[in-house]
């Protein structure tokens, strides 16, 4: 399976809640429909008749059911805002960049959700619900998704007003 690229996708330039409006009327990707929310930087979805899961680009949020790993602070938050961003249910377009899958088989994609064009992965870092993570050469937004985490760590939304030591969350 192939995924289409983002290179024609406009980085974003607004604030993180509001939804990101591609120059088109569709964002370039693959629509899928979420079938499971997994975590926080996690999703299922069907593509057609196949179901995959797919790792969110870009933004890392802490542990909540990683096997034989205690549950993270803010790990159940940061599930439970992508769960809302992205109900079971909900049309979404993946979109790629430079690899397609992780080590772990899974989808790599930018995600947005159909109905309006927010930018999932960037809502997560600007609210508060998850850190940035750049991995080369995937990383189209990085510079987005790291301005977005330092605002909402400025202003101690989510994970950087709840948690006592959130950076070592990440790393």
């Amino acid at each position: 399976m192939v995924l289409s690229g983002c290179r024609d996708t406009p980085s974003h330039t607004g604030p993180a809640t509001a939804p990101l409006q591609p120059a088109t009327s569709a964002v370039a990707g693959l629509t899928a429909t979420v079938t499971k929310v997994v975590d926080g930087d996690t999703i299922d979805v069907r593509l057609g008749t196949t179901r995959e899961r797919v790792r969110l680009i870009g933004i890392d949020t802490p542990e909540s059911v990683k096997p034989d790993s205690p549950v993270e602070c803010f790990g159940p938050e940061a599930s439970s805002q992508l769960t809302s961003l992205i109900p079971v249910g909900t049309e979404v377009e993946l979109v790629r960049d430079a690899e397609i899958r992780d080590p772990y088989d899974r989808l790599l994609a930018y995600v947005f959700r159909r109905s309006d064009g927010l930018f999932v992965n960037l809502s997560m870092a600007g609210d508060g619900f998850a850190g940035a993570l750049s991995i080369a050469p995937n990383t189209t937004f990085a510079d987005d998704f790291r301005a977005a985490v330092a605002q909402a760590r400025s202003h101690r939304l989510g994970l950087w007003g709840a948690c006592p030591n959130p950076d070592s969350l990440f790393g």
